[in-house]
């Protein structure tokens, strides 16, 4: 039975972790937004505002990228829980440093601090990541990602309006102080309870050369499998778009909606709430698995509501006051920007989330911290990147605002773009779970038979010509199916039959050489211990009833023992994709379709007829 993932808060593997990243991203907003905010309302500052505005966000990114190689290679050698406890003990001593720059109205010595606690968020950023496959099993790994990601905007949330009440207050230097050093404590006490997480590497010699080292572990990264190597340019993409968004959104408050603090506030807490809400809707979209279908999804929704987000921009009603919450919100205008803010928060949850679950499930153990590093290290160079280009765009350009996130969500297409083309695996897997989730309601009974790793060969009835791609769509582990050739060259779903390493197959009296091909392929994928999917019957079913299972299974089992897994379709039948005489376009549109998994048999005792019982049995009267 399957759980929610809200249960992981009910264990030690997972709370005090949660509370510790949670409480430090807290203090990370707290600390910056207080200063945003100082800089903005509340210091003497000659010049402009917004250079410095920028200076912070370049300050806090820079350690990203001059550390993260270093927290890497710390996050390789030593035990994890213990790494956490000592960078929050440090924590601690830069918040200190931080709260005397607010007593004594410092603005050196609040730049310093926020540097150090950059520092401070890169080294915690490869541990923070890399523990998660330590202390979660496979199938929690998305659920523990959203609810990491959940807590992270969430906690953002809680430090953005913390900030702007504190701020708000006639003395406010020493409240933002107390708190600071308060939560940086409470950090500290809560990381004494994570588990123990071992060492992966604890015989790694160090390179203290921040440079050679840098380099080393981005092209670690970068050399990773495609799909790994494009989600850690996605990811860094991600951030640079995010880093854009969160810089400006202060600036776009009081010069285009004509805001106080409180809208600033008000801005960022619908954007945090979008981001935890799309995070948390991962895991239940996705099925409990790691779902990169969602990225593409999330890439869509990035552009369309950045581009609605600038149409929305324009002609705000001025007021000889600066406006409230309260009074931005009686403009029917305000309610749309904010639909676009969370839309973007939203649709920026479904995308990172499976790309972070990606990287960390698809990269070795030994070298997960290092990987983490280089996407850091990618991701604080797109920051800065970002930073800059903002400053460009707004002060040499002199685009406004809204043009800035007009052209951004212009650049979101060409990005991701390039990234789908060189990686057609994103594409594929949207396209298989848009089918899922559109057409069919795909429910699960007792998947878990099939098995985590090793090779075995999956066994199912042939009722559509969609039957792979829901299957696919079900799964956790790739799948190599084997189809009738024509099937596999149908326009559009070629496409995703290819990428996924279909099997083509004939008849051998059709074409000898495609039929010989295919068994070849399939000895050679199940030697190397992957899944392949087989649909005994040859054909489509005519009559929505199982035909008779051919001999083709008997040289597979020949050539490669291995067991067999029985799967049953239930619900096809009549569907759009069937060859059910009577079937319509909207017949049974989003009809709801289980995937049955039996008990593994041994292959050398699968005989077709004997399969075919246990698959009829799983089906039951269910067509």
């Amino acid at each position: 039975m399957s759980q929610s993932q809200f249960n992981l808060l009910g264990k030690r593997r997972f709370l005090p972790f949660f509370v510790t990243q949670s409480l430090g991203a807290f203090n990370d907003n707290i600390f910056k937004q207080s200063l945003i905010l100082a800089i903005l309302y509340k210091l003497t500052i000659d010049g402009d505002r917004s250079i410095y505005v920028n200076l912070c966000a370049l300050l806090f990114i820079l350690p990203f990228f001059l550390f993260s190689a270093l927290a890497g290679q710390f996050g390789e050698k030593y035990p994890k829980d213990k790494l956490i406890r000592m960078i929050k003990v440090l924590e601690i001593g830069i918040m200190v440093v931080g709260a005397v720059g607010f007593l004594f109205d410092h603005l050196s010595l609040m730049l310093a601090a926020l540097f150090a606690m950059g520092t401070h968020s890169a080294l915690f950023g490869p541990v923070k990541y890399s523990i998660l496959p330590q202390h979660l099993h496979e199938n929690e790994l998305v659920g523990g990602n959203g609810l990491v990601e959940m807590g992270t905007f969430l906690a953002i949330l809680a430090g953005t309006i913390g900030a702007g009440i504190m701020m708000s207050a006639a003395h406010y230097a020493p409240i933002v102080s107390t708190a600071m050093v308060l939560v940086a404590c409470l950090g500290y006490l809560a990381s004494r309870g994570i588990p123990p997480a071992a060492a992966a590497s604890p015989e790694m010699r160090l390179n203290w050369n921040i440079f050679s080292e840098s380099w080393a572990t981005l092209k670690l990264g970068l050399g990773q499998t495609k799909a790994v190597s494009r989600s850690i340019v996605g990811n860094s993409w991600f951030w640079f778009v995010g880093a854009i968004y969160l810089t400006q959104i202060p600036a776009y408050a009081k010069e285009f909606l004509y805001g106080d603090e409180t809208v600033v506030t008000l801005i960022l807490t619908v954007f945090s709430i979008g981001i935890a809400a799309g995070s948390m809707l991962c895991e239940r979209l996705s099925g409990r698995k790691v779902e990169i279908g969602l990225v593409p999804f999330g890439s869509m929704g990035l552009t369309v509501f950045g581009l609605l987000l600038w149409w929305h921009s324009g002609e705000f009603p001025q007021n000889v006051q600066a406006n409230n919450w309260l009074a931005v919100l009686g403009y029917g205008q305000a309610w749309w920007v904010l639909f676009d803010i969370l839309g973007i928060g939203v649709f920026g949850g479904f995308y990172i989330v499976p790309l972070y679950a990606l990287i960390q499930s698809r990269t070795p153990e030994k070298e997960r911290s290092r990987v983490i590093a280089s996407n850091n290290i990618l991701n604080a160079l797109f920051m800065v990147v970002s930073a800059i280009v903002s400053i460009i765009f707004l002060s040499v350009v002199k685009l406004s605002i809204p043009q800035l996130f007009l052209v951004v969500s212009l650049m979101n297409i060409a990005v991701n773009t390039y990234i789908f083309k060189i990686v057609p695996e994103f594409t594929m897997r949207f396209m298989i779970w848009l089918l899922s989730h559109s057409m069919y309601r795909v429910e699960h009974r007792d998947l878990e038979q099939i098995p985590d790793e090793g090779a075995a060969l999956l066994v199912c009835n042939h009722v559509s010509f969609v039957d792979a791609l829901l299957i696919a769509g079900s799964v956790r582990r790739p799948i190599r199916f084997v189809m009738y050739y024509k099937i596999f060259n149908l326009p559009v779903l070629n496409f995703i039959f290819r990428t996924a390493g279909a099997i083509p197959i004939a008849g051998r009296s059709e074409d000898l050489m495609i039929y010989d091909q295919a068994f070849k392929r399939i000895a050679d994928y199940l030697k190397d211990g992957e899944l392949v999917c087989i649909f005994p019957e040859g054909k489509l079913t005519t009559t929505g009833e199982i035909d008779e299972f051919k001999g083709g299974m008997t040289r597979v089992l020949q050539e490669t023992d291995v067991p067999v897994i029985p799967l049953a379709l239930q619900g096809l039948w009549g569907s759009f994709f069937s060859r059910d005489p009577d079937k319509g376009v909207f017949r049974r549109l989003w009809s709801r379709v289980t995937l049955v998994a039996g008990p593994a048999m041994p292959g050398d005792e699968s005989e077709p007829a004997l399969v075919r019982e246990r698959v009829a049995a799983l089906r039951g009267n269910v067509r």
